[in-house]
């Protein structure tokens, strides 16, 4: 198979031997790898990070929550207008706060998240997050994150013990109230001070596990009366949580809800009250990926300067060349084949180890974890039990094609000199 005279000796000027031009190719061809490796890992996962954070959040948080600054004590005539809002799938009541929680001289501060299971149900799928026991909340009972439940020493069918804050208020009324009493009066306060202060015993029936640290590690759901009881409510709510027909379409029906919403009162939607979580993370990866096109950049420069050296130890062939005939077209892309050829070997070897560390990434860093003890994705911090990773196609073909161009033209330059050589003054000497 006769090849074009160009690539032909490009090809030649490429086959490795023991000399310094071919060792300084491979580092070359090294450098596209690795710039082109390092670019599809970074951006695959930091798109899974995005991609899976939103789906954390849409699976355990509702897509619009219906709250207030004080208490919800129309939340039942709120109930009836919202779900005959046009996009809106299920309301379920809901009551959130901070608690002070103890099991075996053990005392952290997660939340409480008081739901109805029947109607939470149509809004977050939680039955399918429970990793032991079930989703019962009948009587005094809850469910715990598994990180909460592992830090506590909890497993299912063990008591414990919530005080909530929700009373302090009341608290210090009542303490004030002591100080004026007398008799039989001041045992009568002592009495009703010992009822608010009373903390609430609650049986474990299930542990949970969304995959989300956060979610994890600050949440036990109880049953919604628990909560009004923990935080003195009566019959009102902290809010109403919304499930609608399309997530990521939720601006429509949140304006469309506001209409029915007095002040203080409002609506806010999954994107809303995540939105620095995914900014960050959006910003993150535009940044990385930026800085990281660098090593491409860098290679290139490698590239360029391997071209540059064989321009010069190679000037009396381009000499001999041009005297025999050979066109400054033909000069030209002895060079620039080289470069593309530099660019094809490095962009496809990049994307083949790109794609099998992608593939690998969770057994590549349990590897570090357990043998050098690096942990390279640490769940307290970015809140997955796993790293995620998604491979978009359009990136991925941006980037090889970047590459490939950027190899290409770092060849331009020793191509353009290695077409101005006079071949009288290269075979002067000779």
């Amino acid at each position: 198979m006769k090849l074009p005279f160009s690539l032909f000796l490009a090809l030649r000027y490429l086959k490795p031997k023991r000399t310094f031009i071919s060792i300084i190719t491979l580092v070359s061809v090294f450098g596209v790898t690795l710039g082109v490796t390092v670019l599809i890992l970074v951006i695959s996962v930091m798109t899974g990070f995005d991609r899976e954070l939103q789906q954390k959040v849409i699976d355990f948080d509702a897509h619009i929550l219906v709250t207030t600054d004080d208490v919800m004590r129309n939340w039942r005539e709120l109930t009836v207008q919202i779900r005959q809002t046009p996009g809106v799938v299920a309301t379920a009541p809901y009551i959130q706060g901070p608690v002070i929680v103890e099991f075996q001289n053990r005392r952290l501060a997660p939340m409480i998240r008081g739901i109805d299971p029947e109607e939470e149900e149509k809004v977050i799928p939680l039955r399918k997050f429970i990793k032991l026991g079930k989703l019962d909340l009948e009587g005094d009972s809850t469910v715990l994150g598994i990180e909460l439940a592992q830090k506590l020493g909890v497993t299912v069918g063990d008591k414990i013990t919530v005080y909530s804050p929700g009373n302090l208020g009341e608290v210090l009324d009542k303490l004030k109230a002591l100080e004026q009493k007398k008799g039989d009066e001041k045992e009568q306060a002592v009495n009703d001070l010992r009822e608010v202060v009373l903390p609430k015993e609650l049986t474990v029936t299930g542990i949970f596990e969304t995959g989300q640290y956060l979610h994890d590690s600050e949440f036990l759901l109880v049953p919604i009366f628990v909560g009004q009881e923990l935080y003195g409510l009566g019959d009102s709510l902290h809010g109403l949580t919304v499930k609608t027909v399309d997530p990521y379409d939720v601006d429509r029906v949140k304006q469309a809800i506001e209409k029915y919403l007095k002040p203080p009162e409002y609506a806010q939607t999954w994107i809303e009250m995540n939105k620095q979580y995914f900014d960050a993370v959006r910003l993150e990866r535009t940044v990385m990926a930026f800085l990281l096109f660098f090593i491409v950049i860098v290679a290139a420069f490698g590239i360029m300067n391997t071209l540059i050296t064989v321009t010069v130890q190679k000037r009396r062939e381009i000499g001999i060349m041009k005297a025999v005939g050979a066109t400054i077209g033909q000069i030209m892309g002895v060079f620039l084949f080289q470069g593309i050829v530099v660019g094809v070997f490095g962009t496809l070897t990049g994307l083949g180890l790109g794609m099998t560390l992608i593939r690998f990434r969770n057994e590549f860093s349990q590897w570090l974890s357990h043998t050098l003890h690096i942990e390279i994705f640490p769940r307290e911090v970015y809140q997955f039990s796993q790293i995620p990773a998604e491979v978009i196609p359009s990136d991925v073909v941006k980037i090889c094609i970047a590459a490939f161009i950027i190899c290409s033209l770092a060849a331009l330059i020793p191509a353009y000199f290695a077409a101005r050589v006079d071949p009288v003054k290269a075979l002067r000497y000779e």
